[in-house]
């Protein structure tokens, strides 16, 4: 069932809430790959019903970002979400999410801003206000389904970590379960943002997951000094990858750390023919 109106969404949750149903929430936006049907089979485990939401949030995405050419296949979107037995899927316009002649930014728009030691590194540290955007249509979202549940990537490490935190620190009712990434069979991690790739830039791409599981493997052998393991990525770059950050760091509060341990985790974005990847590796699993 593919719903754009908040109030329809809403009448039709209330109605599964009176019989005493568990709802599930997966918040995408959009261009669904496999990596998105884990997170849809694991709510059908979890759930009685799964509420899909496919919106491009225009508030996470900074001026010279892709925005306007991020991919949009919502007819594909739901077809997909129509074969995994998905309840509704909930695609709203930027007008329906924030209103008529709202602009955009946090001085007329009510933003909900995580704590600065969250996103001043990795992702935060470069996408200036992403976690403002992203914590903001989640609560909208969480509001708007009120779930019991709501799911989300491994991939996107930072962002679970962030929304864990609003939900403890806002007494949500909302349980987050982060489900584990999905790759290719090359390892290549599974994202939206591959379309962007040739053929040859996909073969480039896979340096993510080899530095991250380099590092593990060093890891492995006894190296724990978070700095020799951070070196040992500069080998296996080359010029055709733009390295925007290499970090180790606590798997659950993104503190820093000398001496790397089973809870860590090493977390990487990169260029590849333009396009910004991130991938990540829990070292003690």
């Amino acid at each position: 069932m593919l719903i754009n109106k908040i109030e329809d969404v809403r009448t039709q949750v209330n109605d599964w809430k009176k019989q005493g149903l568990k709802v599930g929430l997966v918040p995408t936006m959009g261009a669904l790959h496999e990596g998105h049907l884990s997170l849809i089979k694991k709510a059908k485990e979890t759930c009685d019903k799964i509420v899909v939401s496919v919106f491009v949030n225009p508030i996470q995405f900074g001026p010279s970002e892709d925005f306007d050419k991020y991919p949009r296949t919502l007819e594909a979107d739901t077809k997909l979400c129509d074969s995994e037995g998905v309840d509704i899927v909930f695609a709203p316009t930027p007008k329906e999410m924030y209103g008529e002649g709202v602009r955009l930014s946090n001085d007329t728009l009510t933003y909900v801003c995580p704590p600065f030691f969250y996103v001043n590194k990795l992702c935060g540290k470069s996408r200036v206000g992403h976690f403002d955007g992203v914590c903001t249509v989640v609560m909208k979202l969480f509001n708007i389904v009120q779930p019991d549940y709501a799911f989300f990537g491994q991939k996107d490490a930072q962002q679970v970590i962030v929304i864990k935190k609003m939900v403890k620190d806002l007494n949500i009712p909302v349980e987050v379960i982060q489900c584990p990434i999905v790759r290719e069979e090359s390892g290549l991690a599974l994202s939206s943002r591959n379309k962007y790739l040739t053929e040859q830039g996909k073969i480039e791409a896979l340096v993510l997951s080899k530095i991250l599981n380099n590092i593990k493997s060093c890891y492995n052998k006894g190296i724990t000094d978070v700095s020799a393991l951070k070196e040992t990525v500069y080998s296996i770059l080359s010029d055709k990858h733009e390295l925007e950050y290499i970090e180790i760091l606590n798997r659950d509060t993104l503190e820093e750390e000398k001496k790397a341990n089973n809870d860590s985790i090493a977390l990487i974005a990169c260029r590849v023919e333009g396009v910004r990847l991130i991938d990540n590796l829990y070292l003690g699993e």
